[in-house]
């Protein structure tokens, strides 16, 4: 989320000075401490202040707050090196949803890019979700005590898929937070080490 696309150019007209809020910018990720922006007031005689739109200053783009809420929130998550592209894409995706509220789809982007790491750690494809879990926790992938999770896991993926049941932010930062640290160990983790035939290179270079 720390792209150069997601930077705004140009000038945004008639801003004001307003009281300084310190936030996570939803669309860039950055922390902003922003002095400028809109005011809204309310309509009437009194004309109470309901509502503000600040400007980052990383990207220059606007974020709402009113009736308690930041539009749109900070995403959930962090950035992972090293993914395949579909991967890559549907984490993305999963970390977007969070930003606008949208919790069950999140969870169910979590649910299939679970079943993708198996298949992709060597699971036979065709399975049921609750099979690749179990993959996953049998080749020892889910870390040591993980059971919990393992459990959590079924249990979540299968209601947010067969169920009408709503997920709660909490439902997809767990969710979110654990196809994260999976996808550090067995994707990024392994891209940050040079290949063999790199430190061969390096080696000749420097006999």
């Amino acid at each position: 989320m720390n792209s150069s696309e997601n930077v705004l150019t140009g000038q945004w007209s008639s801003k004001q000075s307003l009281p300084k809020k310190l936030f996570t910018c939803g669309h860039c990720g950055h922390k902003s401490g922003s002095e400028h922006g809109y005011l809204l007031h309310a309509k009437g005689k009194s004309h109470i202040k309901i509502a503000f739109i600040y400007i980052c200053g990383g990207c220059n783009q606007p974020s709402y707050f009113g009736d308690g809420q930041q539009v749109p929130a900070p995403i959930l998550g962090n950035r992972v090196d090293g993914l395949p592209e579909e991967l890559n894409n549907l984490y993305s995706e999963a970390r977007q949803c969070t930003s606008i509220g949208a919790y069950t789809a999140c969870v169910l982007a979590c649910r299939k890019m679970l079943m993708h790491i198996a298949v992709d750690r060597g699971a036979t494809e065709g399975e049921n979700f609750w099979a690749y879990v179990q993959y996953l926790n049998d080749n020892n992938y889910i870390p040591p005590n993980g059971g919990g999770w393992v459990d959590y896991i079924r249990e979540k993926g299968n209601e947010a898929n067969h169920e009408i049941v709503v997920m709660e932010e909490m439902d997809a930062f767990r969710l979110l937070s654990f196809v994260e640290m999976l996808l550090k160990f067995i994707y990024e983790f392994p891209s940050m080490l040079p290949s063999n035939n790199s430190e061969s290179e390096e080696i000749e270079a420097g006999e």
